[in-house]
């Protein structure tokens, strides 16, 4: 199923939502605004739809819709306001911001580990080319 909805007065961001996909549709959700924001279609300041708009919407449950934003609140993505809503994060991209964070905590754990620097690099990169 696919969305579009506006953010702002000249951004439009359409969603889809794949129901016989085996990700849960909040997981979904949360890639498609990482995506997104990476993808430079949502910028930083955009107000999302608020949870029981894009529910309605995608003919969803508020709370996966809930669930969904909660996580990106949690990866730095986007930051609720309270009753103005919830936006795209300001400042450093999120998506690269978040990324950063997830590099220092590994790296911090790797040197807890004892592992040294170069063979740390080398771990993660067989990690990351191994997905």
């Amino acid at each position: 199923m696919a969305s579009g909805f506006m953010l702002g007065a000249m951004t439009r961001f359409v969603l889809a939502l794949d129901p016989d996909s085996a990700v849960p549709p909040f997981r979904q959700l949360h890639d498609a605004v990482i995506a997104a924001v990476a993808a430079g279609e949502l910028a930083p300041g955009s107000r999302l739809p608020t949870v029981r708009a894009l529910a309605a919407e995608l003919s969803i449950a508020t709370n996966t819709v809930a669930s969904a934003y909660r996580s990106l609140e949690e990866a730095g993505v986007v930051e609720g306001r309270g009753r103005a809503g919830t936006f795209v994060r300001l400042g450093d991209d999120p998506v690269e911001a978040r990324a950063r964070e997830i590099a220092q905590g590994a790296a911090r754990s790797l040197t807890e580990l004892g592992v040294d620097r170069d063979r740390a690099l080398a771990l993660l990169g067989d990690a990351y080319g191994a997905l």
